[in-house]
């Protein structure tokens, strides 16, 4: 495939959370299925901007909605693996933000998957595009990691 992203390493990413793995992830073929990946990511973008005190989940007036997402596959993983999800910001514009995420197995300088995601804040009530809150905006700027 000639526009592959190349495989990433550990440096890659600004920040690091853990995922376990279930059994209920596994497919027929003895591997975490395809769309399991992207409950990783958002299970790692949303986990995060909760602890940060950027996300009440059923309050918050200012939300991100996921307007765009990928993956690249590398190496399988599986249930019972231990992962670490690798997030940095690449690109952090007025109402948007597009996220790089690394799936690693636990420990792994490689990643397994590397994906990307888009955030587009939106008012909760109207759902139309607003600016990103600046609270928001400076933490999601100490994950900018220029995009390799």
């Amino acid at each position: 495939m000639p526009n592959r992203p190349a495989r990433p390493d550990r440096s890659a990413f600004r920040l690091f959370r853990p995922i376990a793995t279930r059994w209920l992830d596994n497919d027929a073929y003895g591997h975490v299925n395809n769309v399991h990946y992207y409950s990783y990511f958002d299970t790692a973008v949303n986990g995060w901007l909760i602890e940060k005190g950027l996300l009440a989940i059923g309050e918050s007036p200012v939300i991100g909605l996921v307007v765009e997402t990928g993956c690249t596959y590398f190496e399988s993983v599986a249930f019972p693996d231990m992962l670490e999800a690798g997030i940095a910001v690449t690109h952090l514009g007025r109402s948007s933000v597009r996220y790089r995420i690394g799936i690693f197995k636990a420990g792994v300088e490689n990643a397994a998957a590397q994906g990307h995601f888009v955030h587009v804040y939106v008012d909760r009530t109207t759902q139309r595009p607003v600016e990103i809150p600046p609270e928001t905006r400076a933490v999601l700027s100490e994950l900018i990691r220029a995009f390799r």
